[in-house]
């Protein structure tokens, strides 16, 4: 049985069957979390999208379950963030066992004050069902499902796409195509283009359950527990009562034995005990890759999301790094269209998001090694860490059961203008994300500081009326001098300009307007050399 009703989205004959064909500034292949996320976003800046998808409904299973802040941060701009949180599970603890007894406990998000939690667990169904919902109300966005894509024919100033439906088959043109569709990506496919990396060969089995007793709420990580003594078990708690918990079965499992319900009941009655009630949601046997494609842009071809970039589930950095990809595209790919920066801006999300994909892959990596290490010595590794970490706090930072997402470093950006002046502390500087704080704004009182952001590039001032920002950027002056002051190692005149994905592109403790100037136009891509400091 399923807990969740999955619904169909009715289909709507495309207008091109009928000879009315015109090109469009964004056609988006792929309806999961990143391309509705990115429809949403350009549609926030006039931009109009057509979405296809060649399904009829959301992803089957569970699939990508931890929400991360930041993505939720971005999901709170189109007012769906905050239906996530209530209908997801918030938690910030979580435990590493070694057989039965408790290694140790940690915190996600050990100091508060931040609007959203570190991370939800939230069923991919629902994400992107709350995503779907959220097109269908936005005019600019055409939502087309059962359109499959069949064919991709690249030119110098746009891409003409060829899509198959149930009432034949038609052509779409469009300046720019963005592939979201996933790991498999028929897209690239269609343009023979690489995908390398590397193979995981271990087998895990997720079997998602509604427990009918008491849940746990913390994320649960074991070691040769006694319910699975030769390998390890993953647990976390989801929407709907229900518990995911994935079983490291090794490479030479038999996947379509193990995928058996009386053979899954038989390890979930070890694990639960003997008194224990379920009902069954969904199962799978996994194995995974990490792959990068070389490039992510191949000229009018923009690739996003698992499409781009695959890392193993342990981190939660799949969909979350997906929904960071579009958010950079997004605001970039808008002031293109639009024609207020040129296509070479476009090569920044290319640089950017590579570096972060590695950054993802690496910590990717190294999680899965500890959970399955490859070698006699690395085993002997991981086993001394744990049984040394309870009692000895250097070796809890040695053990990996999966580093879980935060933002990725932009380092060395085009777009970036380098600290120049003032001694910098603390404080996100360029190429890192922004901070969230509770602030008292000039002549309000208290509020969350993402919520005071405009939709495009900012400019935060701390201890003084604004500075005067350029044309088509906000400024916001934070008043006190309570933790944003800290969190931003302000002194009264310190200003961030922050870029429209919410990272900062540059600072001072002192800016003139000729600097601020000249750091937007860099951050736009129109001025990628020495700013003034």
């Amino acid at each position: 049985m399923s807990s969740y009703t999955y619904q169909h989205y009715p289909y709507r004959r495309p207008p091109e069957l009928d000879g009315k064909a015109a090109r469009r500034p964004v056609v988006i292949v792929g309806a999961g979390m990143a391309g509705p996320t990115l429809a949403l976003e350009l549609a926030a800046r006039g931009v109009p999208t057509v979405v296809l998808d060649e399904d009829d409904t959301v992803s089957f299973g569970s699939r990508s379950i931890c929400q991360a802040k930041h993505s939720l941060e971005v999901w709170d701009r189109f007012g769906i963030a905050q239906r996530m949180v209530d209908k997801g599970i918030t938690w910030e603890q979580g435990e590493v066992y070694l057989g039965d007894q408790a290694v140790y406990r940690f915190n996600l998000q050990p100091e508060p004050g931040h609007k959203f939690p570190a991370f939800v667990n939230l069923q991919q169904y629902y994400v992107e069902e709350f995503l779907y919902e959220r097109c269908l109300a936005e005019p600019a966005i055409e939502m087309r499902v059962l359109n499959k894509v069949v064919g991709v024919m690249p030119h110098d100033d746009h891409v003409v796409v060829e899509v198959e439906t149930p009432d034949g088959r038609y052509t779409l043109e469009a300046e720019w195509l963005v592939a979201c569709d996933g790991v498999r990506s028929p897209v690239r496919h269609m343009l023979g283009l690489a995908f390398e990396g590397e193979v995981f060969h271990d087998q895990f089995l997720i079997a998602d359950i509604r427990l009918l007793d008491e849940l746990p709420k913390e994320r649960r990580f074991w070691f040769y527990p006694p319910f699975h003594p030769t390998n390890s078990v993953l647990l976390h708690r989801q929407a709907d009562n229900v518990l995911r918990v994935d079983f490291q079965l090794g490479h030479d499992a038999d996947a379509e034995e193990e995928k058996k319900t009386e053979n899954i009941d038989c390890r979930l009655r070890l694990m639960f005990g003997p008194e224990a009630r379920w009902e069954h949601e969904w199962t799978s046997v996994y194995t995974f890759t990490c792959r990068m494609m070389q490039r992510f842009m191949h000229g009018r071809v923009v690739f996003a999301g698992d499409a781009a970039h695959v890392v193993s589930p342990f981190g939660a950095r799949g969909g979350n790094g997906a929904i960071a990809d579009v958010d950079n595209l997004a605001w970039k790919l808008a002031l293109i269209v639009t024609g207020k920066a040129p296509e070479a801006l476009l090569d920044s999300y290319d640089s950017e998001r590579r570096a972060a994909a590695r950054e993802n892959i690496l910590n990717s990596t190294r999680s899965t090694d500890f959970i399955t290490p490859k070698f006699p010595a690395s085993r002997a590794f991981r086993d001394a860490a744990l049984a040394l970490a309870r009692d000895f706090p250097f070796a809890r930072a040695l053990i990996n059961s999966g580093r879980l997402s935060v933002p990725t470093l932009q380092p060395e950006s085009p777009l970036d203008t380098p600290d120049r002046d003032g001694d910098w502390v603390g404080g996100p500087g360029p190429g890192r994300a922004m901070l969230d704080a509770p602030v008292g704004l000039k002549g309000e009182n208290g509020g969350w500081l993402i919520d005071r952001l405009g939709r495009d590039f900012n400019l935060l001032t701390f201890g003084q009326d604004r500075v005067e920002p350029p044309d088509g950027v906000t400024g916001i002056a934070v008043g006190g001098n309570g933790l944003a002051w800290r969190r931003y190692d302000a002194r009264p005149g310190t200003t961030y300009l922050i870029r429209p994905d919410r990272y900062v592109a540059a600072r001072w403790r002192s800016p003139d307007p000729a600097a601020i100037t000249a750091a937007v136009e860099r951050a736009q891509g129109r001025n990628t050399g020495r700013s003034p400091a």
